[in-house]
């Protein structure tokens, strides 16, 4: 994958105006997921918001690796604990895998989480994908 050049005004304007820093409370950790599942929905991101967006991504993660230990959780139990930390419902997944049946058939343990879904995964919720695996 080819690496986008930055504009470095540009980027210091994104920066400047996000003001990204090392997470402490939840309520900070809500704001940055927030404004990265509003880049996720917008796509078609500028090279400095993708910059950015990865940025604010390991900030997440070192938040979240931190203060949610998810320790030796099967897949499907870090999942339910993703969900569950950022209140969501099954439906809110049907994005990443595709139909409800499959959210449906995996929360139950019907089906196992593939690698697409658990790369998709950790897309959507800023985390590593080793918790899906």
């Amino acid at each position: 994958m080819a690496v986008k050049a930055i504009n470095k005004a540009a980027y210091g304007r994104l920066l400047l105006r996000t003001l990204p820093c090392l997470i402490e409370t939840e309520e900070e950790n809500g704001r940055v997921v927030a404004f990265l599942e509003k880049l996720d929905t917008r796509g078609d991101l500028t090279a400095e918001e993708e910059k950015l967006a990865e940025l604010l991504t390991l900030l997440v993660r070192q938040f979240e690796d931190t203060h949610y230990q998810l320790g030796e959780a099967s897949p499907v139990e870090a999942l339910r604990a993703f969900m569950e930390f950022r209140s969501l419902r099954q439906r809110d997944l049907i994005p990443v895998f595709g139909a409800s049946s499959v959210v449906s058939d995996v929360l139950n343990g019907k089906r196992s989480i593939s690698k697409t879904h658990a790369r998709k995964l950790a897309e959507f919720f800023h985390a590593s994908i080793s918790h899906f695996i």
